[in-house]
């Protein structure tokens, strides 16, 4: 037996793979071995654009020499020791750099792994914060249709996708649903129409359950794996001026917004909105090491200072936590996007993928096309006139996405919102072509035209 042949087996024979149908995997397995730039090479050495950066964490393509280096330098003085009771090098010097770029009123860095591990951190500071100051009834949290926190107990609490979490119901805290100001198929007649009422609905829930509510939670300006969905400009910085109003908590999930994904640093940046508390992950490694963090003010970090026997200390940690590999390429990464520009450079391309997408407005299935920065999903319809879905059953996107997969790219679909999600790295002519098999792959599927191999 080859290698090849082998590794395929024992990928289906002893692998389990996230969010992954393995009965799909096994009538069409794929097996990564290596990547230069943006391009993904398989075992058997075809090649693969990156269309979603390797799960929305890739920023400057697969061996970055920087980053590479990084590592190396930091191995030759160590790779690990804990955070719990002593600080490490790299973890200060990173913290003092996220301080830095982030808004001014967040001062407290606090690391862990994943963007799930941050938004699990950021449910029990805001809860603990306020059991700290005394005030017991403030215990429940509110959460937006279709946000998507990560995959623990308490992200899926706060998270509200139905696919996703509705199996894991009995094991999950009860939230508040507040509605996300849904654009495509809304009955509602412009964006500020969508924006007024959502906020209204919003108001409601505040004023008659605001000295219960501890936090809302939110992915701001554009929902991730809820469906790529964008919110009317001006809605973030409703939401926090409702929370300063009725003394809530804001929690902005920047795990999939954050570093340049959306044309700002950070996504609240487009509003100026400041957050109580913050997560990051995806992008603070370049996509290189799980590390993700929880930022948050002096005014919550207070809450938990005191002497040990007054039962303040937030009883929260990982294994992990603030490894100093991590930290030292996240730092590298930094440097990175001071020294090319990264974020001016992102806000550009997203003009080119804005135009390019275009194109894809006559494709006779694509409802909608949704775009911030480089954050986009097109949705798949049987009917553009109705926007009438496609039955569920027949998986559109995930057809179109091993169409592409045969022309040399790859991506992951949310139901039928195909996802693109390039690095920010991609030139000009990259994304070109991304989109142009994007768009040959959907016309191909959703109107049964020739496909190629």
């Amino acid at each position: 037996m080859s290698e090849q042949a082998n590794l395929l087996e024992n990928s289906t024979k002893h692998l389990w793979l996230p969010f992954t149908q393995m009965k799909d995997y096994e009538s069409d397995p794929l097996i990564i071995e290596c990547g230069e730039g943006i391009i993904l090479k398989d075992i058997c050495g075809k090649e693969y654009l990156d269309g979603y950066s390797s799960l929305w964490l890739n920023v400057h393509g697969h061996r970055k020499k920087e980053l590479n280096e990084a590592i190396m330098e930091q191995l030759d003085l160590i790779a690990h020791s804990t955070l719990l009771g002593a600080a490490n090098v790299p973890a200060i010097r990173l913290a003092d750099k996220l301080i830095e770029i982030t808004p001014e009123n967040l001062q407290r860095v606090f690391y862990s792994d994943s963007g799930a591990t941050s938004v699990e951190i950021a449910i029990k500071m805001a809860y603990q914060y306020w059991q700290n100051k005394g005030n017991q009834k403030k215990k429940k949290f509110v959460t937006l249709t279709n946000n998507y926190h990560g995959d623990t107990i308490g992200a899926i609490s706060i998270g509200s996708v139905d696919l996703f979490h509705r199996v894991y119901g009995s094991l999950m805290f009860p939230t508040i649903k507040a509605p996300f100001p849904l654009q495509y198929r809304s009955p509602y007649s412009g964006e500020a129409e969508v924006k007024e009422r959502a906020l209204t609905e919003l108001r409601a829930i505040f004023q008659e359950h605001h000295e219960e509510i501890a936090a809302i939670t939110l992915e701001p300006l554009i929902q991730g794996a809820g469906g790529m969905n964008i919110m009317p400009e001006g809605y973030l910085k409703g939401v926090e001026e409702l929370c300063r109003e009725f003394n809530i908590l804001l929690i902005v999930d920047e795990v999939a917004t954050g570093f340049g994904r959306t044309g700002k640093m950070f996504a609240i940046e487009h509003e100026g909105v400041q957050p109580d508390i913050m997560t990051v992950a995806k992008g603070i490694t370049g996509g290189y090491l799980p590390l993700a963090a929880t930022l948050t003010t002096e005014e919550i970090y207070k809450e938990f200072y005191g002497e040990y026997q007054e039962m303040k200390t937030f009883f929260h940690g990982h294994s992990y936590t603030g490894n100093q590999l991590g930290c030292a390429v996240a730092l590298a990464n930094l440097k990175i996007y001071e020294k090319e520009k990264l974020v001016e450079q992102a806000a550009k391309k997203a003009e080119v993928i804005k135009s390019e997408l275009a194109a894809l407005k006559s494709l006779k299935h694509a409802g909608d096309i949704r775009q911030l920065g480089l954050m986009c999903g097109i949705e798949l319809v049987q009917d553009k006139e109705t926007g009438k879905p496609f039955p569920w059953e027949k998986r559109m996107g995930y057809q179109a996405t091993l169409e592409m997969r045969k022309r040399g790219m790859l991506t992951r679909p949310l139901g039928d919102v195909i996802v693109f999600m390039p690095p920010l790295a991609s030139s000009d002519d990259q994304i070109r072509k991304m989109v142009q098999i994007m768009s040959n792959s959907i016309e191909a599927v959703t109107e049964k035209k020739k496909s190629v191999v």
